[in-house]
């Protein structure tokens, strides 16, 4: 395997990526039917992203997928846009510094109406997070250190040309039918996760509904190499004239490739629209005759919408594309099926630890469930936006861009894609008063004075999730009692936080005192974080017996 993916080679045809040696297990020659742990079906962005998390935590696991390389071949055109919080993912994983070295760093968007700017933000002001806002970096890349990744943590067998063809449930076990290049053979498992996309054959097999909607608003994709332009920033066009007055997306990529999207006018045939004479002259009209550039790839693309009425049947569970699908507008698709195997992974492994319930995996289903449907809803007022469906909603966009340029009650309505945030998830068995908020990576101090980011903390913790005791500064009754709990075995650990009131001899420092702001905590108090960096719950002035009820609620603990 390539271990210097900078190296990949950039062609004016595209780009050329890896292909992986096919996959032949023993099983296929002996007839034996293989027994796993969990297997992954869908060895893309989501499945790869629950194999490290997995692999991170001493959990084996196989995954299987039907091709032979990452991305699409010979293309960029999937995700490109990563959301803070899919890099504070990938920074506990392991390859955040990786992204941010190769990408584009930006935080800065601006929306415009011919050569108006009407609106714009910086996510990057009172950022609080070790990892930036957002890098654009094109998804085969993102995949490809997965892979590389995946290797060095060992525990995983990838199983490339591999393609699940049949599944039967029981109450102990999943049995996959699989086929390979040189026979057929079965695996049994404990847990299967389906991460096959968007047209998942095991959803299929399964006959589960999807409810579906389709839209037919059109867009085509051109990604440009071009050296002359170096704008790190999101530029969208409402109302472009150099499109014929519809939108338009611009984004900077790794390569000094650009991400253009040009919505297409509805009466057109977007297999025309994607011929690459009529995209090179779209974009000559984008950028101007003095701009030279290389098309690296073209494609027409539209959306829909589909979310499965659940995310977990028995033993079977779907993340990514294969539980949920919406459109591309603020970049949730990708950003979505990674915070699906960021919250899907500690839970499972806690689960195959034998040190929650299986029922913990219940509010998998009900938390990233409800964050597809809000996603699902957000992206769907972005395509009301784009592509006006009466007279009189585009009369009211027109109005809006009108007065933006001068209020900002206007400007906070306009609508081209609210960009990926981490959703906030309901009070439930595992969500406790003051929780359900994603917490940032905010840098801590060790006792050594060594600044830690949170995702260090869980990264070291494993499995455990971790409750960070405010002490009081002096003689705190409750300290000793609360600062020893957990560890030796549990899924769980107190720590204690100073919060900047002087208490000495504590685990870490916020010297911000930014996880207080976040939570509202106080002297005395304890946070409850999970390994996904979420709030579990703000504790006040807990006994040590409340600390310790709590965090094996929160973990679904079994004595």
């Amino acid at each position: 395997m390539n271990r210097h993916v900078d190296a990949v080679r950039w062609t004016p045809a595209g780009y050329t990526l890896p292909v992986f040696a096919a996959v032949n297990p023993e099983a296929i020659r002996t007839g034996a039917v293989e027994r796993a742990t969990v297997v992954i079906a869908g060895g893309g962005l989501t499945g790869l992203t629950l194999a490290a998390d997995l692999a991170s935590r001493g959990i084996k696991a196989i995954v299987v997928d039907d091709d032979d390389t990452i991305g699409v071949r010979g293309a960029a055109s999937r995700g490109m846009v990563w959301s803070q919080k899919t890099l504070e993912v990938m920074d506990r994983l392991g390859i955040a510094d990786r992204m941010i070295g190769k990408g584009v760093i930006w935080s800065v968007g601006r929306t415009l109406t011919g050569n108006d700017v009407v609106y714009q933000f910086d996510r990057g002001e009172q950022k609080l997070s070790r990892q930036p806002a957002f890098v654009n970096l094109q998804q085969f890349y993102l995949e490809w250190y997965l892979v590389e990744r995946i290797a060095e943590l060992g525990g995983v067998d990838l199983r490339w040309k591999n393609k699940v063809v049949a599944i039967r449930q029981s109450e102990h076990k999943v049995t996959l039918d699989v086929t390979a290049d040189e026979g057929s053979y079965a695996i049994e498992a404990d847990w299967v996760v389906d991460a096959t996309g968007a047209n998942s054959p095991i959803r299929t097999l399964m006959q589960l509904n999807t409810n579906p909607a389709r839209h037919v608003d059109r867009w085509c994709i051109c990604d440009v190499r071009c050296v002359d332009l170096s704008v790190p920033e999101r530029w969208t066009w409402v109302e472009a004239p150099f499109n014929g007055g519809r939108a338009v997306w611009q984004h900077m990529m790794a390569d000094n490739v650009w991400r253009l999207d040009y919505q297409l006018d509805p009466e057109s045939d977007p297999a025309d629209a994607a011929d690459p004479e009529t995209s090179m002259a779209r974009v000559r009209s984008h950028l101007g005759p003095a701009v030279s550039f290389d098309l690296v790839w073209t494609g027409p693309w539209e959306y829909r919408t589909q979310v499965l009425d659940r995310f977990r049947v028995g033993r079977l569970l779907f993340a990514g594309d294969a539980a949920h699908v919406m459109s591309p507008f603020g970049a949730r698709g990708g950003n979505s099926g990674i915070q699906d195997a960021d919250n899907l992974g500690w839970k499972l492994g806690l689960v195959i630890a034998g040190k929650a319930k299986a029922g913990l995996l219940d509010t998998y289903d009900e938390e990233r469930r409800a964050a597809a449907i809000e996603n699902i809803m957000v992206t769907a007022q972005t395509s009301r936006f784009l592509a006006p469906q009466s007279p009189f909603e585009r009369r009211l966009r027109k109005a809006l861009l009108t007065l933006a340029q001068h209020h900002a009650f206007a400007q906070a309505m306009v609508n081209t894609g609210r960009l990926s945030l981490p959703n906030r998830y309901a009070p439930s068995t595992v969500i406790l008063e003051g929780g359900g908020a994603a917490l940032p990576n905010v840098m801590l101090h060790d006792q050594s004075g060594k600044a830690v980011g949170l995702s260090d903390v869980m990264r070291d913790l494993r499995l455990a999730g971790l409750a960070l005791y405010i002490p009081r500064p002096g003689h705190d009754p409750s300290r000793a009692a609360i600062a020893g709990i957990g560890g030796e075995g549990l899924p769980y650990v107190v720590k204690t936080l100073d919060m900047g009131a002087g208490a000495e001899r504590c685990a870490y420092q916020d010297r911000g005192e930014h996880l207080t702001q976040l939570t509202g905590a106080t002297l005395g108090d304890a946070i409850l974080v999970r390994p996904d960096l979420y709030c579990a719950g703000v504790l006040r002035a807990p006994s040590a017996a409340c600390v310790e009820g709590a965090l094996s609620t929160v973990m679904g603990f079994t004595a």
